[in-house]
């Protein structure tokens, strides 16, 4: 098993575009019992993500409930360092 963020990261190199509750959702079968997948702590790893040049910002929507979500996706060159550094 990959670390959390190790999985977070490669998430995005197999969907177009997410956002955290996606990214909880693709995650929570195995890493469910993980105290660290949460909306705040995916959210923080997204925005390191982001910081770093691995993703980035495709759009943003508010849901039904007024919640902001912000979708990103891995652009060519995030997604070969990512898959360069972390197997599958």
């Amino acid at each position: 098993m990959k670390p959390l963020n190790y999985a977070i990261l490669k998430h995005f190199t197999k969907v177009e575009e997410a956002c955290a509750e996606d990214v909880i959702d693709a995650l929570k079968g195995e890493y469910g019992k993980f105290r660290a997948l949460n909306r705040n702590d995916v959210i923080s790893a997204l925005m390191t993500a982001e910081a770093n040049g691995l993703i980035e910002e495709t759009k943003f929507e508010m849901d039904a409930s007024g919640t902001l979500r912000i979708y990103y996706h891995a652009h060519e060159d995030g997604a070969s360092t990512i898959n360069n550094y972390i197997k599958d």
